[in-house]
């Protein structure tokens, strides 16, 4: 898909979304979440709105229909037009017809029963003769026309986000706006979602608007991006001048694309001054082709001496050790599995069959990821193991109790299942008295200190009084992670611990999960992360069609593309420029990347001229 790096001015008559000096204050909370924005985007625009968790990005799209002021009420000053005419006087209703919105929470937006119900649902309300052509179409747009018939709750997260969107797109709207269009999907459909929104935006001009924290996909596929900071916008600049600002991204805890942090890496490490902050005006690539071309052009002897003809690639030895290095045969496993069935009964008494007859074991001191595209089975097993489903055919044993002999609030005790729906797991009306539940009802000593770390680890203690249904999607997810954090379990399980997180919040989960290593013996995540994965796992499992498609270490199953392509999985920037570069391994980080690259400069090129700047 080609890039757009352009950017266009736009004035008020030709604006898609124009919004001045705007100010709102929820209820109950003293700070305001939009302070004194201002944005201007053209007709015909693609912009992805970026910024940490809580700046105010969902809150300021939710100005653009007009369910800010007209439904979420509070203090309110400013001006929003949209299309050249001004928000205040127009429905919510009629603002519906002109932009089609996915939220963040899409399973609230779907009402109807069956997916092509769902689909024809928007214009069938507007009473359109040609409703079920136009929910149709969406669906094909969304990959969906298979399905017509499913029942919505017999669908994975993924499918249901693909179906929101179809809704959207139903109505045939000017603007679309997809909040987080790719935090519940595998890397495959992530793609599609992107590649449908890019058709839309080509082919027939439709504005699109997405809120976005992976800034692969948006170097990839958007024309601009807008910085958000403590509710104000900050700039609005072509993707590529916008990726570069590095500074600015730091400082909001966002990182850049992973090309775009080797070339930079690379830029320092080969000058005699690392520590020298780089020129304003340097541009690094930020797609996996620009960097193909940056690297050879920059790099080219280190490259030529990366190349081995003929070769199979393999990854690159990481940080994380290989579950053989962990596992010990002769002990107790934590999870087994064994000939493991589960199925669904749909209604009309049809069975799904979601886990098929799946055999494996889980030891101490594994990080297990478990991949595979969606409605793979990830959060199904992930389910069986906290003893929530329990199998038709064959064990499940946890812990060494076999979970149809053991009670939730047994395991409940030792095993800590984090949802994939945050707000699924808020009972209580603030975030202190959520995070410290289990430990008050099991009277744990210690609990006040303990609950106090926790808040201060995810950076919650500012928020521990307000409502965690009332946070942004960002903040309920380290709410979540805080909960399962304070209980110190055996075993950890965490569905999508990444979804909906900034890239700061990501990197803190990290440094939790190696922290949670002194009380967990052993912690499993269900991920479309593959950055995740490659920084985190010891042991990777993947899913197809409810069954164990592959089971090893990173190394092995991202050296391994037929199974990747099999199973909606991909690689990271980092491996596919490697790949792209022909070079015989394919390195999982920028850091180990561009350490080869250094260490094979040194060794092909003369010192002199190795330890001179490279970069045009």
């Amino acid at each position: 898909m080609p890039n757009i790096h352009s950017s266009q001015s736009a004035s008020s008559s030709d604006s898609a979304i124009a919004i001045h000096n705007v100010t709102f204050t929820y209820p109950g909370s003293e700070e305001p979440v939009l302070n004194g924005a201002s944005l201007e985007l053209a007709r015909g625009s693609f912009t992805a709105i970026i910024g940490g968790n809580g700046c105010g990005k969902s809150t300021m799209c939710k100005l653009f229909n007009g369910l800010i002021p007209q439904f979420y009420t509070g203090d309110f000053t400013g001006e929003v037009h949209v299309l050249g005419v001004p928000v205040a006087g127009q429905s919510v209703a009629d603002l519906s017809r002109k932009i089609g919105y996915v939220y963040q929470d899409f399973d609230n937006q779907l009402v109807r029963p069956t997916v092509l119900d769902e689909a024809c649902f928007a214009p069938l309300n507007y009473g359109l003769a040609n409703y079920k052509e136009l929910g149709e179409r969406a669906l094909a747009m969304c990959g969906l026309d298979s399905i017509h018939n499913r029942y919505i709750w017999e669908l994975s997260g993924g499918q249901k986000h693909l179906l929101a969107l179809a809704g959207a797109l139903s109505l045939d709207p000017d603007i679309l706006i997809v909040d987080e269009p790719v935090s519940q999907l595998d890397p495959q459909h992530a793609r599609l979602i992107y590649e449908c929104l890019s058709r839309l935006h080509a082919e027939h001009g439709k504005t699109i608007i997405v809120i976005e924290h992976h800034t692969e996909f948006i170097a990839d596929f958007c024309a601009n991006v807008v910085l958000m900071d403590k509710g104000s916008v900050l700039w609005n600049l072509p993707v590529q001048e916008g990726l570069n600002r590095i500074a600015d991204l730091e400082r909001m805890g966002i990182q850049p694309p992973e090309v775009t942090r080797a070339a930079i890496q690379a830029a320092q490490s080969f000058t005699r001054s690392p520590s020298k902050p780089l020129e304003d005006s340097q541009l690094f690539p930020t797609t996996v082709e620009e960097a193909a071309v940056y690297f050879k052009e920059q790099h080219p002897a280190a490259i030529s001496a990366l190349l081995v003809q003929g070769r199979p690639p393999k990854v690159a030895e990481n940080m994380v050790q290989s579950r053989s290095e962990h596992e010990n045969a002769n002990s107790l496993p934590i999870v087994q599995f064994k000939d493991t069935r589960l199925r669904y009964r749909g209604l009309g008494k049809k069975e799904h069959e979601v886990i098929r007859g799946v055999n494996f074991s889980l030891h101490e001191g594994e990080r297990i990821a478990l991949v595979g595209n969606n409605g793979a089975g990830k959060s199904s097993l992930l389910r069986l193991m906290a003893g929530i489903s329990l199998p038709q055919e064959g064990s499940v044993s946890v812990l060494g109790e076999i979970t149809h002999r053991s009670s939730l609030e047994q395991l409940a005790g030792r095993v800590a299942y984090i949802f994939q729906h945050s707000a699924e797991m808020f009972i209580e009306d603030s975030v202190r008295k959520e995070v410290s539940y289990f430990l008050r009802t099991r009277r744990i000593q210690g609990a006040d200190e303990q609950i106090t770390h926790v808040l201060d680890r995810f950076r919650l203690t500012p928020l521990q009084e307000r409502d965690a249904r009332l946070l942004s999607g960002g903040q309920q997810r380290r709410v979540t992670l805080a909960i399962g954090a304070a209980m110190k379990p055996a075993l950890m399980l965490l569905d999508e611990p990444t979804a909906n997180l900034d890239l700061a919040t990501r990197e803190e989960l990290i440094g939790v999960l190696d922290e949670l290593d002194q009380h967990v013996r052993t912690t499993v995540i269900a991920t479309h992360d593959m950055q995740l994965v490659t920084q985190w796992a010891s042991r990777v499992i993947v899913l197809h069609n409810g069954r164990v498609e592959a089971d090893g270490s990173p190394a092995e199953v991202f050296a391994d593309e037929p199974l990747l392509r099999r199973s909606g999985l991909s690689l990271t920037q980092m491996m596919e420029l490697s790949h792209r570069l022909g070079l015989s391994a394919l390195c999982p980080t920028p850091e180990i990347f561009v350490e080869n690259l250094r260490n094979l400069s040194f060794t092909k090129e003369d010192d002199i001229h190795a330890a001179c700047p490279q970069l045009v």
